[in-house]
């Protein structure tokens, strides 16, 4: 997945338009974008989403209700029984949450957890390995986070991340790499700002983040494209690739008067393996 597009449950307009779209994932949120009094509501449209699936649509994810909401275990109850392709657990205070969260369910299902929103969960992101599977990424999000840790904001008048977000950046992506599981990068909430947006998932991918939360549905597209390898990026792999095939044995290569040892070779497989993944 690349695009992963939060979609309030209880808007059936939002939903026929997220599904037509090309996210990869559409998170069918029971969570912070329903109000109180709707949450029933979007449990009944989420569970008739998920029954009336299409073929060859985008993967439905359910976020859920966090367990000291009160309100998770009338969330699966209304949604497993439409045997959705994952959940995605909001609050994590590490591994064990998500242990606990399928240790609920009377079936398999994928999860992708948020796992900075707390400043108790800063702490945990090292705890994640024991929780895969079911455990298949790791999210961040910076504005629950502020809001526990009292700031005024989570950007400079810049727009850049201070450093408490940028460490919670940084340790959910080794969180996620160390516990051999997918990173995914925050949403950029400006959804008008297309230039800033493409920024920062250029950002990300450089530094590692496998894909995207996105906000709304003009957002995909970019995501989607950040996210998929460029040609020239595959043509460099691909020549790396060749030059260790030639060179048998060998642990560096020469190409163009640059070296490229064992390292590079690695991660030409990985960025060749994900460029026919989405070509298929």
């Amino acid at each position: 997945m690349r695009s992963l597009l939060f979609v309030p449950a209880d808007s059936e307009r939002k939903l026929i338009k997220a599904l037509a779209g090309p996210a990869d994932a559409v998170i069918l949120d029971l969570e912070d974008s329903v109000a109180p009094d709707r949450k029933a509501a979007a449990r009944r449209l989420a569970a008739e989403c998920l029954t009336g699936r299409q073929d060859g649509g985008p993967q439905l994810f359910v976020r859920l209700n966090p367990e000291a909401s009160g309100l998770l275990a009338a969330d699966l109850a209304a949604v497993m029984p439409a045997r959705p392709d994952g959940l995605m657990l909001p609050k994590a205070g590490g591994g064990k949450d998500v242990l606990d969260l399928a240790r609920r369910l009377d079936q398999a299902v994928p999860v992708i957890a948020i796992a900075t929103e707390t400043a108790a969960a800063m702490f945990c992101l090292g705890s994640y390995a024991p929780a895969v599977p079911p455990l298949i990424g790791l999210a961040w999000g910076a504005e629950d986070l502020s809001n526990d840790l009292g700031a005024l904001a989570s950007r400079d008048a810049d727009g850049r991340l201070t450093d408490p977000y940028r460490l919670a950046r940084t340790l959910c992506l080794l969180g996620a790499r160390a516990a051999g599981v997918e990173p995914i990068d925050t949403v950029y909430l400006d959804f008008r700002d297309s230039a800033g947006l493409a920024r920062e998932c250029e950002a990300a991918m450089r530094d590692g983040f496998s894909a995207k939360l996105a906000i709304h549905p003009d957002q995909v597209d970019i995501i989607n494209e950040a996210f998929t390898p460029s040609a020239a990026a595959i043509a460099e792999a691909q020549a790396v690739i060749d030059a260790f095939a030639a060179a048998v044995g060998a642990g560096v290569v020469a190409i163009g008067g640059r070296m490229f040892d064992i390292p590079h070779r690695r991660r030409a497989e990985k960025l060749l393996a994900r460029a026919a993944r989405y070509r298929r």
